[in-house]
Parts: structure tokens; sequence; C-alpha cells
């Protein structure tokens, strides 16, 4: 569940449907690995943006993959699939650990799996091609990132969380990998459903939703991030024009 102040945002950025705009200056999207161990990226667009790089793909510790990103506006997400393994289920199968997307290697379209750390994004968009970005722990956090533009125009900040939460995570959050170790750290939302620590029903609202002791740990440890439905970023930013956009985990 990402933040609704910024799926507002994306979806507004987004033009209407139907309508066709022009094409924007090229634009690189490089998903760099920098975790002692592999990890499975996924990709999901918004509603109305199409699939990129499949969806999803193998990435080794300490390399990165590049695409061009789209010519035109797009938004979506990107998040880390760890502890992944072959389904017996078939080729293409894929089980993980964390931010598995419906068992496959390809998520094609959907969404990972809770807790997952998210980096989010919304490309070409305004008068002077706007890139917004940010990242969530809304949904939890199993892999810390950061999101880094490269030559834009304006003010351009680097949005990360950084830290690894699974060694500080409390242990009514903790998911426990196979081995014992803690393998992501859940939300009080996911943890425990209320509507309060959702942000639902009578608390879905700003005034409403409000900070608990839950998203008040992972702010304090990443004050960059998005931490509950209706939370606000500590840095704003307005970039234009950046010729790539890195997502890198365990940055």
């Amino acid at each position: 569940m990402a933040s609704p102040k910024l799926l507002l945002l994306l979806a507004t950025l987004l033009p209407s449907c139907g309508l066709l705009v022009a094409d924007f200056a090229p634009m690189t999207l490089t998903v760099v690995n920098n975790c002692a161990y592999p990890i499975w990226p996924g990709i999901q667009g918004s509603a109305g943006s199409e699939v990129l790089e499949g969806g999803g793909f193998f990435l080794p510790s300490l390399s990165h993959r590049s695409f061009p990103a789209p010519a035109h506006a797009w938004s979506g997400r990107v998040w880390a699939r760890t502890g992944c393994a072959p389904s017996a289920a078939g080729a293409g199968q894929l089980r993980c650990a964390t931010g598995d997307c419906g068992g496959r290697l390809q998520c094609g379209g959907l969404g990972g799996a809770a807790p997952a750390t998210l980096a989010q994004v919304s490309l070409h968009h305004g008068g002077d091609d706007q890139s917004s970005y940010g990242v969530s722990v809304v949904d939890g956090f199993n892999v810390g990132l950061s999101v880094t533009p490269h030559e834009g125009r304006g003010n351009c900040p680097v949005l990360a969380c950084r830290k690894d939460l699974t060694q500080t995570c409390p242990g009514e959050l903790q998911v426990r990998a196979g081995g014992g170790g803690v393998a992501a750290c859940k939300s009080g939302c996911l943890a425990f459903g209320t509507d309060e620590l959702c942000c639902r029903g009578a608390y879905n609202s700003p005034a409403a939703c409000r900070p608990s002791r839950y998203s008040d740990f992972f702010k304090s440890e990443c004050p960059q991030a998005f931490t509950y439905a209706h939370d606000s970023p500590s840095l704003t930013h307005q970039c234009s024009a950046p010729r790539e956009l890195k997502v890198i985990f365990c940055h």
C-alpha cells in the first residue's frame, strides 16, 4: 500500500486516458544491486503505464542493469525480491522469501508481496519535464535503497532508506527467514491490520491518520521515507530532465 499522498501525486501527473503527449529527451533507468547477495528486482507500472523489462529480472551481487526509460509520462514502483529459488511449477516460476510477485520471474505487471521497500517514481510530467521520486516503507522494509538522479536541473536530492532495518526491527514486526534470521520488517498495518494503523475507515484522512510508534520507528531510521499512509517526506524536490535515474539497493 503506497502512500495516498504519493499515489495522488503520481495519478495527477499522468496524462488523461486517451491523450497522446510528445516524447521527451532520452532518459535511462538503472537498477543497481550493491548487496552482498543476489536480488530479483521487480518493476510495476501504475494503471495505464506499460510494463518495463518484463516486470522483473535477476541481478547478481555488485552488478547493475540499465535500460531506456519511456519517452513519455510513466509512473510506477521498483522493489527487490530476496531469497528466491526456482519453483517446481515450471520454467519462469520463482518463489521468493520477500517481495514475491505471484511466483514469477517476470512479474508482468503484478506487485510485490509486503513487506518490501519501494522506490516510487513518476517520469516526464509538467511543462519542464519533471521527474518525481520517493522511498516508501509504508508496506514495511526488506532491503535498503536509494533513488539517485543524474544531470537533472533544479533541486534533485538523493532520497534513501539506507539502514538495514532488519537489524533493529521490533520483535512484533519481524519476518523470520528459514534459517532463523530476520528477512524483513512489517509495518504496523501489515502486522496488526487495524483501521487506525492502516488509515482505513474513520482514520482515512490526513487529520485522523496519525503516526504510530511503529511508523515512528521507521521514521527515526529513515527520515526521508514515507512511513505511513498520510506521511510527508522530509525532503521535497523539483528535478527537471535528469538523464538517468538510479535505484540502488543496499546503498
